[in-house]
């Protein structure tokens, strides 16, 4: 349907009419023009029939200009259909771990040994792209911790972002505390049953201006569930100079601080020591049943006001065309143009 935001606007309509009753009339004098071919013009101009039907065309072309000013300033929209938007799910954060670490080549997908955060690009890209009717939102975190993107219903957006993230851009060390207060700061003005942080992480907190535990307390005190995961191998075989050793790369994953975090909280902790591990668990948090919110109706809407202000450009060409001065100029320059045309016409035949 149209709608119209200043509808009041019309209060401007008879604005024309007040100026010609209330405004005195200005003295006018004619001021003289010569022109070359002021026989001609002067014909035209003493056609009383046609200077008639030019001035009413001209009154009724302003007519039509004023309408579409005032229709214009009226802000015409078209509102579109209801559409009701997906909001049964919860409000879910995702805090990836990018810190150095993340770029140990530890892991395997499809056959070949990539790092570690190869593999959470895939595994939780996947998990986004399911996660149909939440608010999804990103926090990256390595030594700072940065919301990529708040929450939202574009989960093709937060998939995006995180195909696109750097290893080590928010540096080398891990933030875990960090990452928590800022899901905290971003979750508490949702419903409290729909707060829900997945963290992911394969280290230890380094560094940062809250403890992991004191943020979790935090959390737990705003109603935050926290799962957290502890990503890597606990196996890894170097090449050495006379023979392969075998290292634990994830010797520093503090997975006793994870698991107090988790409990806390109310959530769980679980070890991902390989993708298909990694898999498994995010699986698991699909299963996690959707908690029902009051339904949200969006209706677009789209300004109609330029098409009004459209026709009042071409009326304004056409009006200007229709001016008497013109007007007799192009009437009195086609004449003079034929009669040269005539006259060398006639210099041909003779």
């Amino acid at each position: 349907m149209i709608n119209f935001l200043w509808p009041w606007a019309v209060a401007f309509l008879p604005l024309p009419l007040l100026v010609y009753f209330l405004v005195p009339a200005a003295s006018r004098t004619d001021a003289a023009l010569q022109v070359p071919f002021y026989v001609v013009a002067s014909h035209y101009e003493g056609d009383s029939s046609f200077n008639q039907r030019r001035t009413l065309l001209r009154r009724i072309i302003l007519m039509l200009m004023w309408l579409c000013l005032i229709l214009a300033a009226t802000r015409p929209q078209y509102i579109g259909d209801p559409i009701e938007l997906p909001t049964s799910g919860r409000d879910l954060l995702l805090a990836v771990d990018i810190s150095g670490s993340m770029g140990y080549e530890d892991m395997e997908l499809a056959g070949r040994t990539v790092t570690r955060l190869m593999v959470v690009k895939d595994v939780v890209g996947e998990f986004v792209a399911r996660r149909k009717g939440d608010r999804l939102g990103l926090i990256l975190f390595g030594s700072q911790a940065y919301l990529q993107t708040p929450l939202t219903f574009d989960r093709f957006t937060v998939r995006s972002l995180l195909q696109e993230t750097p290893l080590g851009i928010a540096g080398q060390k891990t933030a875990i505390g960090d990452a928590i207060g800022l899901a905290v700061k971003r979750l508490q003005d949702r419903p409290a049953e729909n707060r829900v942080l997945v963290l992911l992480t394969d280290g230890v907190n380094t560094v940062g201006e809250v403890e992991p535990l004191q943020a979790a307390k935090l959390a737990a005190q705003e109603g935050i569930r926290i799962y957290t995961i502890g990503f890597g191998a606990e196996e890894l075989v170097v090449p050495g100079f006379f023979s392969n050793r075998r290292i634990n790369p994830s010797a520093e994953l503090d997975s006793e601080t994870l698991t107090e975090i988790a409990q806390l909280t109310g959530g769980i902790f679980q070890r991902a020591r390989s993708s298909g591990e990694l898999k498994q668990i995010y699986a698991a948090l699909d299963k996690l049943e959707p908690i029902e919110q009051d339904h949200e109706i969006y209706r677009p809407v789209k300004s109609l006001y330029y098409w009004p202000l459209m026709l009042v450009t071409l009326l304004s060409l056409l009006y200007a065309a229709m001016h008497p001065m013109l007007t007799s100029w192009l009437v009195a320059g086609m004449a003079e143009l034929r009669e040269r045309r005539h006259k060398q016409a006639e210099a041909v035949d003779a």
